[in-house]
């Protein structure tokens, strides 16, 4: 009991510091979408093992013993009659076999040289689609983070709001007290206040929402209070436009659906394959005795030709749908590259507007805070009434909260453009 009592106590909701770097190598770790990505890498890299097999000898290998027990039947004139005293039986005889049976296919239209040429672009198509999951969960994971961010320092500026308030409210009482100034002007600069509490209490409701968020794109299946570190400022911001076609080229989501074109390519080879013949090489070795190594053996060599004169039309179908596959594929990625060139566009304009609104806020910011500080003064000595004061006031608030805002959406936007570009969590 002394030695727990001894023990430093650790608050039950001790919060956890992470920068931008940490959440990216959690993510990379953990994260249960990545993980499935990967997982479907390695199912397409087994599938074509399982496509190659077909071109390796099969051997199928039989081991068996028999032990057969017969009775000897008495016959009369009337037929046969088995009965208990004539019954005779005759002694167990045991036979044994064993045989070794092996095939190697020697033609079959290249069929299955086409479905490994399928396969790996399936596991390509795999590749970027891990990529593709990578991008998107770094954007989900840069807004969360960005949202955080934006959370701690909304609830600052609410807290600064909230001083400022009462301070306000402080100031009109004492010229109400004095005769100064009427109720209604006291009464507004109390529901100012009020206001000003309800939206510290609702920032920290929103800090708490946000690290939910956060934990959900860590991959973390327990919740833990997280405090984010960083700035809302976007560092180095990319401020030239680029060649959006090329960048589109190598944007992994059309990679994939490139790849997947291919594969429906080889598909449609593979399918015309059934048209042709299959031949196999066939040997086997074996035996049937009564001795359980019998001295001589059995054995066989040779080829059989399979040819599908009609298969009920199984093959046609099936060249059919390969085309129709391919044709699909092929579209895709024409709607895939038009729609990756757009995204990029669209993107990055939207990034830059962002930039150059925080530029926008930031000298509003300044100028409010200027007027407020000469409204204040004024104010207080009577050479400004109290309606022109509290609109200078109400200004300043929302001109703090509207910077807060711009600088999240700058941060929000830069993290659409890097996913639109294809940016992993191996970005950063």
């Amino acid at each position: 009991m002394l030695l727990l009592l001894a023990l430093p106590a650790v608050p039950a909701g001790a919060e956890e510091s992470l920068v931008w770097n940490d959440c990216v190598k959690e993510a990379k770790r953990q994260h249960p979408d990545l993980l499935s990505a990967f997982e479907k890498v390695k199912q397409n890299k087994a599938a074509k093992e399982v496509t190659r097999s077909a071109t390796l000898p099969q051997l199928t290998g039989n081991l068996s013993e028999t032990t057969n027990k017969n009775a000897d039947l008495t016959t009369t004139g009337g037929g046969t009659i088995s009965t208990a005293s004539a019954k005779r039986e005759n002694p167990a005889k045991t036979t044994y076999e064993y045989d070794i049976t092996g095939q190697q296919l020697l033609f079959d239209g290249f069929k299955t040289s086409y479905n490994l040429s399928a396969a790996e672009r399936t596991i390509s198509s795999s590749r970027y689609n891990y990529d593709v999951t990578s991008s998107n969960i770094r954007l989900n994971l840069r807004t969360a983070f960005a949202n955080l961010l934006s959370a701690q320092e909304l609830l600052r500026v609410t807290e600064e709001i909230e001083g400022r308030r009462k301070q306000n409210l402080e100031l009109v009482k004492l010229r109400y007290e004095g005769g100064r100034e009427h109720r209604g002007s006291l009464l507004t600069s109390e529901a100012d206040h009020a206001q000003a509490v309800y939206e510290v209490n609702q920032a920290k409701r929103s800090i708490y929402l946000s690290q939910r968020r956060l934990t959900r794109q860590l991959g973390r299946s327990v919740f833990s209070p997280i405090i984010a570190q960083g700035g809302l400022e976007v560092q180095n911001p990319e401020r030239i436009r680029p060649d959006f076609e090329k960048l589109a080229a190598d944007a992994p989501l059309l990679r994939q659906l490139i790849a997947q074109k291919e594969a429906a390519r080889f598909g449609v080879k593979s399918a015309y394959a059934g048209l042709y013949p299959t031949i196999y090489a066939n040997g086997s070795l074996g035996n049937t005795n009564v001795d359980a190594f019998p001295d001589k053996n059995q054995w066989s060599i040779g080829t059989s030709l399979a040819f599908p004169f009609f298969d009920g039309g199984n093959t046609l179908a099936s060249i059919n749908k390969a085309k129709a596959v391919l044709g699909q594929a092929d579209e895709d990625e024409r709607s895939g590259r038009d729609g990756v060139i757009f995204t990029l566009s669209n993107t990055w304009t939207s990034m830059q507007d962002t930039f150059e609104n925080v530029e926008v806020q930031r000298e509003y910011l300044k100028a409010t805070e200027e007027r407020a500080k000469i409204a204040r003064a004024q104010y207080s000595i009577g050479l400004m009434s109290y309606d022109n004061w509290i609109i200078i006031e109400n200004s300043l608030v929302s001109t703090k909260k509207s910077f807060v805002t711009a600088q999240t959406s700058a941060l929000v936007a830069e993290a659409n453009w890097i996913q639109a570009k294809g940016g992993t969590l191996d970005y950063d």
